[in-house]
């Protein structure tokens, strides 16, 4: 099985875990990306001119041998439409269906081959039939090593609170003045003194050494779709507090500790209690079913079914 993927930018780790993943289950990948640099706070970051000149690529690879045309994101969802060769997955990964770009992933989903969403929340807001799969976790990659050792490794102080907020402070979605926001009560409430530490220009595969040495996720966005942090926290038994966006609240329920607010108050009060109780969360066997193995399978099959006659739904 031979499958052509287009994407707003090739270095999401998600995807590649994903590629990676596949091609062990003898699917054959190339992908395709949008040319221009990739904001992913801005879609406009890219020009309607470097949308236009990615179509031309788009149609002329199309028509070597693959199989189908799977578009990763909606913005390239008009791209793998247009070509009249392949049929179509269209996968939405969460800003492209909860954000400004809403109506293009819309009218995409509706006439795409089979629809892939990252949670029930996305599922609800189309008006197709869709497959809720979620990018995977690695969990050989994500797994729970010894705190003191993370921090050591990391320089991080002992005798301090370490709360992670594990992207860019300028992602404006990711809220970090709301994040710096709670710690602050929080560090005012303890004892103990409280540091977030926004970490995003690491290597993927260092993420985790991060998530170790930490005593906390704290995730303060205002929409996600499935965020693979959080899944790679849970992985690592690192609690989370979060706000209720996306699928966490279903990826946290029944996980001990952590918590999720819809207030900066209850932000506060989860965090706080999350830092005063000093625990690991147990949040390695409720992430299991979301590992990439699990995920990487449901994709294959429903290539399988696409092709064989299937609506992509079986």
């Amino acid at each position: 099985m031979r499958v052509l993927n287009l994407v707003t930018t090739e270095t999401d780790p998600f995807f590649i875990q994903q590629v990676r993943r596949l091609s062990r289950a003898n699917v054959e990948t190339a992908t395709l990306a949008v040319p221009g640099e990739y904001c992913p706070d801005d879609a406009e970051s890219r020009s309607v001119l470097q949308y236009a000149r990615f179509y031309p690529a788009v149609l002329r690879e199309s028509r070597r041998e693959y199989d189908i045309v799977h578009a990763n994101f909606g913005l390239t969802g008009p791209h793998a439409l247009a070509q009249p060769v392949r049929p179509v997955v269209l996968s939405l990964w969460g800003s492209d269906l909860l954000g400004r770009y809403a109506t293009v992933s819309k009218i995409c989903a509706r006439h795409a081959d089979a629809v892939v969403v990252m949670s029930d929340e996305m599922a609800d807001s189309l008006d197709v039939d869709c497959h809720v799969i979620p990018h995977g976790v690695d969990l050989e990659r994500f797994e729970p090593m010894h705190t003191p050792d993370a921090r050591d490794e990391l320089g991080w102080r002992s005798g301090v609170r370490h709360v992670l907020f594990p992207y860019p402070p300028n992602r404006t979605v990711k809220n970090y003045p709301r994040a710096k926001r709670v710690v602050e009560a929080v560090d005012d409430a303890l004892d103990v003194p409280v540091e977030l530490h926004a970490v995003s220009d690491v290597p993927h595969e260092r993420m985790s050494v991060y998530m170790n040495a930490a005593d906390c996720l704290l995730l303060t966005s205002t929409r996600e779709g499935s965020p693979n942090t959080v899944k790679e926290a849970l992985a690592c038994n690192l609690p989370v507090v979060s706000t209720a966006v996306g699928d966490v609240p279903t990826r946290l329920d029944g996980v001990t500790p952590s918590h999720v607010g819809r207030t900066d108050r209850e932000l506060v009060e989860g965090l706080r209690d999350v830092l005063e109780r000093r625990v690991r969360s147990d949040g390695r066997a409720a992430v299991r079913e979301v590992s990439l193995e699990r995920t990487t399978e449901r994709l294959r099959a429903l290539y399988c079914d696409l092709l064989d006659g299937g609506t992509g739904l079986g």
